[in-house]
């Protein structure tokens, strides 16, 4: 008989005195190969039932309403009496619904953008009712990357596209991790990789494999065959691969398990076409299908790897946006990820340059309008020494802007929905202005780069159509 503790005395560490019979027992059997699909469909059962507690009745996704005081706060800048007297005055605008005799009145967002539109066309000079958009420019291409997991990067991501959807912008995203977080989030169905990037990456070199063989022929060589998969890619239009979401203004080009294939048959089309620039494939592709014209933002969620998707991704992006936690390990991993950066596109500006040179063309350069580093689920009571530790050494580079982790973000993952997707009616008032204000200056930061790297090009534009007119009209004097 095992003697009787003293009175007050702190109990054993659990892993003390563990018995080897009763730990058999709680053991189980073996798992085998087939024990892996067991557990998978488990997981897919379990993932189903959360997703479908988001669901409507015809199985799909939808959209929660905006009340009148969440637009007037959040949406469209103006007072509450104002907007309601407008409505009301306006029988064709959207009048919204009501669940209650005389309660608050409810919108889509499709009816909130039709009444920031009526606003921007009608409202007061003063105010800014629509986003800036400079016509005739490119959306934006903003890839959201890091390297190591659990540092809210699709998080980030998803919230970001859903804030510029609320502000008005039209965008796309593409998810290029094939675990498929981000299409989750959008409800988006994939069936296999034909319906993920996969096919326009083949389709970028099927066509250079059609240039390159026109000129084997030329030269009176053989031909390098289309393989099945290249042939089947080039009769895939990338606009076909983009499918709604219940957010209006927010597509979707998804990824499941079968894209990881890209990053084995990547390398083989490299080895077997050197001259194919593998990094320009999704790039290319994108201006090709005009989706850089159809959208305003289009928003790249990576895998958590340097592999050959991310680097699609990142040369394809304008701004780039790194998440990373304030600790010590997540900076020393970032550092990591930039100095990856650094060795992978340095090394692919060498290779190229040194034919460049040799042929007597332009070198290629790399080039981001933008580079941030964002600091995400941040405890400014545990963190805030480290967090200005970090500040000082990457300056400007890190965003000054820390995304506080609040009781609404841990409540809302656990319902299946995103923030912006939450309504406020199930949160504390206080704890949904809060979880959403972090979000809110988060998206404002970016907001800020978008609009700053539109207007640099805008300016850039006017320069040079203004040092292009004496030469326009010189021209015309010659004739």
């Amino acid at each position: 008989m095992k003697n009787a503790k003293p009175a007050g005395a702190s109990a054993l560490p659990a892993y003390f005195d563990i018995d080897p019979d009763t730990a058999l027992a709680e053991l189980g059997t073996p798992t085998d190969t087939a024990g892996f699909a067991r557990i998978a469909q488990a997981c897919g059962r379990g993932r189903d039932d959360l997703a479908g507690r988001g669901l409507g009745e015809d199985g799909a996704r939808s959209l929660r309403l905006f009340s009148t005081w969440e637009i007037t706060r959040y949406l469209i800048p103006v007072a509450a009496a104002h907007f309601r007297r407008v409505v009301r005055s306006n029988p064709d605008l959207p009048q919204g619904r009501t669940e209650t005799e005389g309660g608050a009145r409810w919108f889509t967002l499709d009816e909130v953008h039709r009444l920031r539109a009526f606003f921007g066309a009608a409202g007061s000079k003063a105010k800014t009712y629509l986003p800036y958009r400079p016509k005739g420019l490119p959306a934006k291409v903003v890839a959201v990357a890091n390297f190591k997991g659990g540092v809210g990067k699709t998080s980030t991501a998803a919230h970001l596209a859903m804030s510029a959807a609320l502000d008005g912008y039209r965008v796309l995203v593409i998810d290029l991790d094939s675990q498929g977080s981000m299409t989750s989030i959008f409800g988006g169905r994939v069936a296999d990789e034909w319906q993920t990037v996969f096919p326009m990456i083949a389709r970028h070199y099927g066509q250079h494999l059609r240039s390159t063989n026109q000129a084997r022929l030329d030269r009176g060589e053989g031909p390098v065959p289309l393989d099945d998969t290249v042939a089947a890619a080039m009769e895939v239009d990338p606009n076909t691969l983009i499918q709604k979401t219940h957010w209006p203004n927010i597509d979707l080009i998804g990824a499941q398990l079968n894209l990881y294939w890209a990053e084995f048959q990547i390398p083989v089309w490299r080895m077997q076409s050197r001259g194919w620039k593998l990094w320009d494939a999704l790039p290319d592709m994108l201006d090709q299908a005009g989706l850089l014209e159809a959208y305003d933002v289009v928003l790249l969620d990576t895998p958590p790897a340097l592999g050959y998707l991310t680097i699609n991704g990142l040369s394809a992006a304008d701004i780039l946006l790194v998440p990373m936690g304030a600790s010590f390990l997540e900076f020393d991993s970032t550092g990591r990820f930039f100095d990856m950066l650094h060795a992978t596109f340095g090394s692919i500006e060498e290779g190229e340059n040194i034919a460049a040179r040799a042929l007597g063309r332009d070198g290629l350069a790399f080039e981001w309008d933008a580079v941030r580093t964002v600091l995400t689920r941040y405890d400014g009571a545990q963190q805030g020494e480290m967090a200005a530790l970090m500040q000082s050494y990457l300056g400007p580079t890190l965003s000054p802007h820390r995304q506080d982790f609040t009781a609404l973000i841990g409540q809302a993952g656990e319902q299946a929905r995103a923030i912006y997707e939450a309504d406020y009616r199930d949160f504390n008032r206080e704890t949904y202005a809060r979880g959403r204000a972090t979000f809110d200056e988060t998206y404002a930061a970016f907001k800020r780069l978008l609009v700053g790297t539109w207007r640099r090009d805008e300016l850039s534009r006017q320069q040079g159509d203004t040092d292009a007119a004496p030469d326009a009209i010189a021209a015309g004097g010659a004739g």
